[in-house]
């Protein structure tokens, strides 16, 4: 029964082909019964070359409970003879400084913590444990809040560095899978408190609806992959029309209104939706009802009008066009300073450069993304540090290939009216560290390199 488990599930990951030989994949374990399958499983994937490095965020919640799962995961790591990176959040603190639920800081934490671990990996992947029943439990969360489709297909398998394997995989199958493998797991007292929307969900309404299909999370599962290819399609539809219709500048985001109005409703509201992506970075605290109201400035009588939605962005409509801004910092104009060595360097976007040489540290992880270690021979002075300018490319560590900026700051959710003050430092006309980002692989530290240039930035 073990052996033909094991290999259903193993089989299933492979089908899926997540993980391709000679990858490093930072592989997030909690303790608790999925990710540690999850674990397990990829170690017995036997995919050629294929690097695993464990990772463990502690909450700080639970007392020594939360320390008795960093131990546990941190053994489980040890027998399985792989890297383990562990960090340590006052969760509570990051929910009361930015207002949010524990569940929401939580999660924000997590993933920044596997987004950087990641970056100082140079990862290619990030496994998580999301399953079956989770996915199922989303669908509902989202449908109670009021979701369309994008959030109605809830998580996906696929999405950048994130990979979830498991999302065909029901929680008993997990735990199947674990006592038959006699493994153990840690038990989080806190996922029985059904005054948490997601365990009441578990724990009272999922039971409920199972009176009525026996089989409710695995339907709800497969409605939300339904949903996930329509949206995919959707998508491109969506970007093909904003990059035929969109003008950029670094201060606004502008649709014409004659064409745009061409456009059915529902392509209208995705418009909407990429055009607050582009100008802010993030969707947070927009609704639908936001959408419909910009819609309506659009299409409605008058032709000189203004919306104030949340995170300080405007939509202004005028005679000819639908503009897109926001309220803070006005953009920097174009700029740029020499750097002929070490030193304190005064930037005009509210900045300071340090550089200073210094050995080479054994760790190349300041923990800051605002710090950076150079090698000398790679990155010979004058620098020239500036701001973004439209085509720039550089090849981000541990990368091949070169990159657009502009799409590394989509991808890392730069706001627009703020990438004009990201300093770009560059090297015999080489960016050799897009500052607080991403350095080049241009600058990588050779491994026999005595000396490095250490680089921070400083906001003053």
């Amino acid at each position: 029964m073990e052996s033909r488990l094991a290999a259903s599930l193993i089989s299933r990951i492979r089908r899926l082909r997540l993980f391709s030989p000679g990858e490093t994949v930072i592989v997030a374990v909690s303790g608790g019964a999925d990710s540690v399958a999850l674990l397990d499983i990829l170690v017995h994937l036997e995919i050629e070359g294929l690097t695993l490095v464990v990772a463990h965020l502690n909450h700080s919640l639970r007392g020594a409970a939360s320390d008795g799962d960093e131990e546990f995961v941190a053994s489980l790591a040890s027998r399985y003879q792989l890297p383990f990176v562990t960090r340590r959040v006052d969760v509570a603190a990051l929910a009361r400084d930015g207002r949010l639920s524990l569940e929401d800081a939580g999660r924000a934490a997590r993933y920044a913590f596997f987004e950087l671990t990641a970056n100082e990996r140079n990862a290619d992947a990030i496994a998580l444990a999301h399953h079956r029943d989770d996915q199922a439990e989303t669908v509902l969360i989202r449908l109670l809040r009021g979701s369309g489709g994008a959030g109605l297909s809830a998580m996906s398998p696929v999405r950048g560095k994130l990979r979830r394997p498991l999302l065909k995989v029901s929680r008993k199958e997990l735990e199947n899978y674990l006592k038959l493998r006699g493994l153990t797991w840690r038990t989080d007292e806190s996922n029985a408190d059904t005054a948490i929307l997601r365990n009441s969900i578990r724990h009272q309404l999922i039971p409920q609806l199972e009176r009525y299909n026996p089989k409710v999370s695995e339907r709800l599962a497969a409605t939300a992959e339904i949903l996930s290819g329509d949206e995919e399609l959707l998508e491109q539809v969506a970007a093909a029309a904003f990059a035929r219709l969109v003008e950029c500048s670094p201060a606004a985001v502008r649709l014409p209104l004659g064409l745009l109005l061409r456009e059915p409703r529902g392509l209208r509201l995705r418009l909407y939706r990429l055009a607050l992506h582009e100008l802010r970075g993030d969707l947070r605290r927009i609704s639908f009802a936001h959408l419909e109201a910009v819609d309506h400035l659009a299409s409605g009588e008058r032709p000189s009008a203004r919306l104030k939605l949340p995170g300080d962005c405007v939509v202004s409509r005028g005679y000819d066009s639908l503009s897109f801004s926001g309220q803070w910092r006005a953009p920097a104009g174009n700029w740029q300073l020499v750097v002929s060595g070490e030193g304190r360097h005064t930037l005009p976007v509210d900045s300071a450069l340090v550089v200073e040489r210094i050995p080479c540290p054994e760790k190349l992880d300041s923990g800051s993304r605002l710090v950076a270690f150079i090698d000398p021979e790679a990155a010979p002075f004058p620098w020239t540090v500036r701001n973004f300018r439209p085509g720039d490319r550089f090849t981000p560590l541990g990368m091949t290939g070169e990159q657009k900026v502009k799409d590394l700051f989509i991808n890392e959710k730069i706001p627009l009216g703020e990438r004009s003050r990201v300093p770009l430092i560059e090297s015999a006309g080489r960016i050799i560290w897009v500052a607080g980002i991403r350095v080049s692989e241009h600058a990588k530290v050779k491994a026999t390199a005595e000396k490095v240039w250490r680089v921070e930035i400083l906001r003053v």
